[in-house]
């Protein structure tokens, strides 16, 4: 009876294994993602008027005139658009494609 007992104690440990497993990895990226948000505030935080950014949509321009709601973006001589604040972030942030990483895919 001693021998069922330890053998149904090694396998309900392999399985609290199993069970924390995904719940590590959730953990993980929870932190991942909290670090992302601070790392995305304080860009924003130091946007200042004159800077090139570009919106989260993914538009171009350079920043006019700025208050705590919302952000008037320059996108061409004499064409400016008022987006909320939230959504502009410095150019800085953005990733851009290269011609030299999109001949390496091919």
């Amino acid at each position: 009876m001693h021998a069922l007992v330890a053998e149904t104690g090694t396998q309900n440990s392999g399985g609290m294994v199993l069970l924390l497993l995904p719940l590590a990895l959730l953990a993980v990226m929870f932190w991942f993602s909290r670090r992302r948000q601070k790392q995305f505030a304080q860009a924003q935080s130091q946007i200042t008027v004159g800077d090139e950014v570009t919106t989260t949509s993914g538009l171009y321009g350079r920043l006019v005139a700025m208050d705590d709601q919302t952000a008037t973006l320059e996108v061409a001589d004499g064409v400016q658009l008022r987006f909320d604040r939230r959504a502009v972030v410095p150019r800085s942030m953005v990733i851009e494609a290269t011609p030299e990483s999109n001949d390496k895919k091919a």
